[in-house]
């Protein structure tokens, strides 16, 4: 994600601030060009100080303090181009899913933010029966043994929601019950949306036949592979070729998580780069990790540029988080296999977007190459 100010005192922002905490002013974000906006009130409508000439008012809800984005007064539609996706929130009269309900929303908008960068389709189901929608959804009575649990998942362009994951207590049993090294709500909420986009980007394209080559065949049984993979876990050597435990379970889970996986490296990518971040490793192959994000990720149509780029910033954050005892921020490796499905979601999105003429073949990035840096780097290790 860039870097945001406030247009009247200058200001370094948050995505998420809604006043600047310099100068006062109100703040808004606008989504047509991914700009956080301070705001001066106008005949009862609001004037974008990042857009003038235009007239705003803020998402329906911001009146629960869950939203900060803004629509144009043409537009009569009373959500944002984010929250117009929600089919169901929680009963926002308890605290608690209030509570965990913004959290979400916050998570949500940072994943829109990168949709939009990339422009990516976003179909409501007013649009399309199969759009995008979000469940969010409580538990009907917490903690109790008798009452099945709201499941996460995605169902034909309905993505289910637990508020439950919004409690960082919960989502941290959860991340050790189930042996994950990395569960947060913008992850979930990036694993949820590939699904979406494997239905848009591959069910009916003719890439499905390259898709299948690399991920494997989608059509074989999907809950029983699951039950295999909760039963007896992946394979011995998976690290091989899925980015994660759970990406081994099914084609379409592998999908999931390699989209995640682009969306982490892109936006992450270009907030290092926002900040002018440079890795430069003072030791003797210090040269060969050197990292400097001069470009913009969402708009690179070369993937070997982020690849390189990413393999060593995430070695660097990984060593300052251990500085601080805290476990590696991004604790994954991507061996030649992943590399190559990366591959494949990258030349998707940007052929969607016009920005890569035709298919190209999804191991055109150089493995020796990756290789050699992975197996300098080397897998996250616990101290």
């Amino acid at each position: 994600m860039k870097l945001f100010e406030c247009q009247a005192c200058g200001q370094p922002l948050y995505f998420e601030n809604s006043r600047c905490e310099s100068c006062g002013r109100r703040l808004g974000c606008l989504p047509a060009i991914q700009e956080i906006s301070a705001l001066e009130p106008k005949e009862g409508q609001w004037k974008p100080l990042a857009a003038p000439g235009s007239r705003v008012r803020f998402c329906r809800n911001a009146d629960h303090d869950a939203c900060n984005w803004l629509i144009p007064m043409e537009d009569d539609h009373p959500y944002c181009t984010a929250c117009r996706h929600n089919r169901t929130v929680p009963d926002l009269f308890v605290e608690r899913n209030l509570r965990r309900w913004r959290s979400l929303e916050t998570a949500k908008r940072r994943l829109f933010y990168t949709l939009l960068k990339l422009d990516l389709p976003l179909v409501t189901r007013a649009e399309d029966p199969q759009g995008l929608a979000f469940d969010f959804l409580a538990d009907p009575v917490e903690n109790s043994p008798d009452t099945p649990s709201i499941l996460t998942g995605h169902d034909n362009g309905l993505i289910t929601i637990n508020i439950a994951e919004a409690d960082d207590a919960e989502r941290e049993r959860r991340r050790h019950s189930m042996g994950e090294p990395y569960r947060t709500l913008l992850g979930h909420l990036r694993h949820e949306i590939g699904h979406y986009y494997w239905n848009v980007l591959v069910r009916n394209d003719p890439t499905l036949e390259r898709f299948r080559q690399i991920f494997g065949d989608e059509r074989q049984d999907y809950g029983e592979a699951l039950k295999v993979h909760y039963a007896k876990g992946p394979k011995d050597d998976w690290q091989e070729e899925f980015v994660s435990a759970y990406a081994a379970s099914h084609p379409w889970e592998d999908f999931a998580e390699t989209w995640a996986h682009y969306l982490h490296i892109v936006d992450t990518l270009e907030t290092a780069g926002a900040f002018g971040m440079k890795v430069r490793p003072r030791i003797r192959r210090g040269p060969e990790l050197t990292s400097e994000i001069d470009f913009d990720p969402h708009r690179e149509t070369d993937l070997n540029r982020l690849v390189t780029a990413w393999l060593p910033l995430t070695f660097a954050v990984n060593s300052l988080n251990r500085s601080m005892g805290q476990p590696d921020l991004y604790p994954f490796v991507l061996p030649p296999a992943v590399i190559a499905k990366l591959s494949f979601v990258h030349d998707r999105i940007h052929a969607w977007s016009g920005r890569l003429a035709g298919e190209r073949d999804s191991h055109h990035v150089l493995k020796a190459v990756i290789g050699g840096l992975n197996s300098r780097i080397g897998a996250p290790q616990s101290s």
